[in-house]
C-alpha cells in the first residue's frame, strides 16, 4: 500500500468548550509517530481520535508532520463556516471516488497502551520473584512516570524524556534520594527487563544526600520499655524484635515453627532481597516465648490477630508508643530503633561486624559499618577537654 493511500482527515470540532481540530485516521503504526510530533496534539478517548487547538499555525504544523507520509484532507476545514460540530461516528461506507473521512477500525488508545505496559511490568516482576513490596513500589513509580506523559506510548519515550522526568522529581517535587532511586530503578526495569533495551546509566545532578546516623536506645532505655509492657504477647513481640535484630515485617511473618528453642536460633523467611537467614535467639527469652505459646496457642503465625490472621503492623507500633510513654522516654522511638540498638549493643560488646552483618541480613558490609559511628565503644576511655579543665581548676582550688 503506497503512501498516497494513507489519508488523514482534519475536521473542526468543539471539545471541552474549545474550538479544536480533530485529526482522524485509521489506526496505523506509521502514522502514530507523526501525529505525536504535532505540538499540543492530544488523544481523546471520548472522540476516539487525536485533536489539537484550532489555529492556522496548528494546521501548518499538522501538514508538516504528515508531509511525505500521508495525504491530509482539508475539505471540511476549508468549507467550515459555522460552529464546530461533534465528531461523527461511521454510519456508511464512503461513496466510490471520495476520500475516506470517518474512522472505522478499532483504535488502541494511549490509556490502553499504558495499562498494557504496566501489566507487562507487573508480570515480569512476578516472574523474577520480586517481593510484593517491591512490585508495589516499582509499579506505582512507573505509573507516576507514565502519568507525566499522558499522551505518549511508553515504548516511544526515550532517554531525553526519562531524564526530563527525573529532573522534575529532583527540582520541582524535591523528592528524597531514596525515592529518586526507586523511580530510576522502576523505569530501568521496564525498559531493560520488559522491553529488553540496552542498559543505561542516567547521570543526574543531585543534591548531596544526607548521611544520617541510625538512632539507638541505651540498654537501660530498652529495659524500661520492656518493663512498661505488661501484656505477655506485647512484651514477647518487642523483646524478640530487639533480641534477634528483626525488621517489623520479619517479626510479623514468623511462623510458630520458625523459633528453634533447641538450637537457639530464629529462622527469618524471605527477608529483604527475598533471602532466608538465621538470627540468634536469646536464652533469656526462651522461657517467655514458651509461656506465651502455652497461653495463646498460636496456630500458624507466631503472633496472631484476633481472628487468627497475621498481627497488624500498626497495632505493633501502637504497643511500642504506649510503652515508651509509660517508661517516660522522651525520644521519638520507632520499631526499627530496636533493631538499630541490637546491632549497636552487639558492636559495643565486641562482636565482629561480619557476624552482625549476617545476623541483620545486610548484603553489603558498608551498611553494617555505620553502627561503628554510633557505638560508645572506646568512648569511656576518652576524657572531654572540659572535664580536664574543670579537674585542673578544682585541683588548684584544693591546693589553696
Amino acid at each position: 500500500m503506497g503512501q498516497r493511500s494513507k489519508t488523514v482527515v482534519l475536521k473542526p470540532v468543539e471539545h471541552r468548550g474549545m474550538d479544536c481540530i480533530a485529526i482522524q485516521f485509521p489506526y496505523d503504526e506509521t502514522l502514530l509517530p507523526a501525529v505525536r510530533k504535532v505540538p499540543g496534539a492530544t488523544f481523546s478517548k471520548t472522540m476516539k481520535c487525536w485533536y489539537t487547538p484550532a489555529s492556522r499555525a496548528g494546521i501548518s504544523q499538522i501538514l508538516n508532520a504528515f508531509r511525505g507520509i500521508a495525504w491530509v484532507d482539508l475539505k471540511q476545514i476549508s468549507s467550515h463556516k459555522g460552529q464546530p460540530g461533534p465528531v461523527e461516528q461511521p454510519t456508511a461506507k464512503p461513496e466510490a471516488g471520495t476520500m475516506p473521512v470517518l474512522i472505522e477500525p478499532e483504535i488502541i488508545t494511549i490509556h490502553e497502551l499504558q495499562t498494557e505496559a504496566l501489566e507487562a511490568m507487573r508480570k515480569k516482576l512476578k516472574l523474577k520473584n520480586y517481593s510484593p513490596s517491591t512490585i508495589r513500589t516499582y509499579t506505582e513509580q512507573f505509573k507516576l512516570f507514565m502519568q507525566f506523559f499522558p499522551d505518549s506510548n511508553p515504548e516511544d519515550l526515550g532517554e531525553e524524556e526519562i531524564v526530563h522526568y527525573l529532573m522534575h522529581l529532583i527540582e520541582k517535587r524535591k523528592l528524597s534520594v531514596s525515592t529518586q532511586n526507586q523511580a530510576i530503578n522502576a523505569i530501568k526495569f521496564y525498559y531493560e527487563k520488559v522491553l529488553k533495551q540496552e542498559k543505561k546509566v542516567y547521570e543526574l545532578e543531585r543534591p548531596m544526600q544526607e548521611k544520617k546516623l541510625p538512632e539507638v536506645l541505651s540498654q537501660e532505655e530498652v529495659m524500661l520499655i520492656f518493663e512498661a509492657t505488661e501484656n505477655l504477647k506485647h512484651r514477647t513481640m518487642l523483646m524478640l524484635l530487639y533480641a534477634s535484630g528483626l525488621r517489623r515485617s520479619e517479626l510479623l511473618n514468623l511462623r510458630v515453627g520458625d523459633v528453634d528453642v533447641d538450637r537457639g536460633v530464629v529462622l527469618i523467611r524471605g527477608g529483604k532481597g527475598r533471602k532466608d537467614r538465621h538470627s540468634v535467639l536469646a536464652q533469656s527469652l526462651i522461657p517467655i516465648i514458651e509461656k506465651y505459646i502455652a497461653k495463646y496457642r498460636p496456630a500458624f503465625w507466631l503472633f496472631e490477630g484476633v481472628q487468627g490472621e497475621r498481627y497488624s503492623a500498626t497495632s505493633l507500633q501502637q504497643i511500642l508508643k504506649r510503652a515508651v510513654a509509660k517508661a517516660g522516654i522522651r525520644k521519638n522511638v520507632r520499631l526499627h530503633m530496636l533493631r538499630h540498638s541490637f546491632a549497636t549493643h552487639l558492636l559495643e560488646a565486641g562482636t565482629s561486624t561480619r557476624y552482625i552483618q549476617v545476623l541483620l541480613g545486610h548484603q553489603s558490609p558498608k551498611t553494617t559499618e555505620v553502627y561503628a559511628k554510633v557505638t560508645r565503644f572506646g568512648l569511656d576511655k576518652v576524657v572531654s577537654p572540659l572535664d580536664q579543665i574543670v579537674a585542673s581548676k578544682q585541683l588548684r582550688s584544693d591546693s589553696e
